[in-house]
């Protein structure tokens, strides 16, 4: 072998061995509930899974008050993220997310909740395609925002190598901030009008579903458990609206009875005493 053939080959195991290997964005996703779900529940998830390939569904957890154990699942599961939806009295709805196994974590109250059956939009996307991800310039204002914001991105990006994943990006993701509350919306991309197919390109969007709006009440600094890291002081729990709800109502029910009294006693005051040559004691 000639010495310029050696110095050759020399340089080929050089540079193999320069070349680093491409980085890939593993983010698995695992999905639950808790038991006590409703339809309309079960349909969000069922909405959400179809728009995220990379998620994988596990059937309920028994106990809520067993949150430990969710990072082990998902550890077992090979999953990296979770996303736990837990009911309470059949009628709130709670959302946990949460970077499994060292956190952070974020639980949000779930509300105004429609399903892409109940909207029955136009728009329209490919099941297991990717979507891009917008969020509100809100998201950077607050040290919350911007936490939540890092999360949302490991949780609702699909990565360009998940195994479900078509190599499509045909809709968008958007999380908006409003009064201190994320509202989530999902767009499909339209190219061209559908009434001017044979028209110039034209880019616009068109309503697709789920959407949902989300309050952030605490965020911790583990998965499932920790720290507090934030605490939202304006949020109050539907229990306690209800309870006072329920108040006004018996206010009104005693204000009603106290006015009822109050027009009987009148009633007594002004009845004069009946006289002696009155109709019925003449007559009797």
């Amino acid at each position: 072998m000639t010495e310029g053939k050696r110095k050759r080959q020399a340089e080929e195991v050089e540079v193999e061995n320069d070349v680093q290997p491409k980085r890939r964005n593993k983010q698995r996703v695992l999905m639950l509930s808790s038991r006590g779900i409703t339809h309309r529940m079960r349909h969000l998830m069922s909405d959400l899974e179809a728009l995220l390939p990379h998620v994988k569904r596990e059937s309920k957890l028994d106990s809520k008050s067993h949150l430990h154990l969710l990072p082990e699942l998902a550890d077992l599961h090979n999953c990296n993220n979770t996303l736990y939806f837990e009911a309470r009295r059949h009628e709130d709805l709670y959302l946990w997310a949460a970077k499994t196994p060292n956190g952070p974590s974020i639980k949000m109250h779930v509300l105004n909740v429609h399903t892409m059956d109940e909207l029955k939009m136009t728009g329209n996307c490919l099941k297991g395609s990717r979507g891009i991800l917008s969020f509100d310039k809100a998201f950077d204002e607050t040290e919350w925002g911007r936490m939540t914001k890092e999360l949302f991105t490991h949780i609702f990006g699909v990565p360009p190598l998940a195994r479900r994943a078509k190599p499509f990006i045909d809709h968008v993701l958007s999380f908006s901030i409003l009064d201190n509350k994320i509202w989530f919306r999902n767009f499909q991309i339209l190219e061209k009008d559908p009434q001017q197919p044979n028209g110039p390109p034209k880019m616009s969007l068109v309503e697709i579903g789920p959407r949902f709006v989300l309050t952030p009440i605490r965020i911790f600094e583990g998965a499932f458990s920790g720290a507090t890291v934030y605490s939202n002081p304006e949020f109050v729990t539907p229990a306690a609206v209800r309870s006072m709800l329920r108040q006004r109502k018996g206010d009104r029910y005693r204000d009603r009875k106290d006015a009822q009294e109050e027009s009987a006693r009148r009633k007594e005051l002004r009845r004069r005493e009946e006289d002696a040559l009155s109709v019925p004691k003449i007559f009797a």
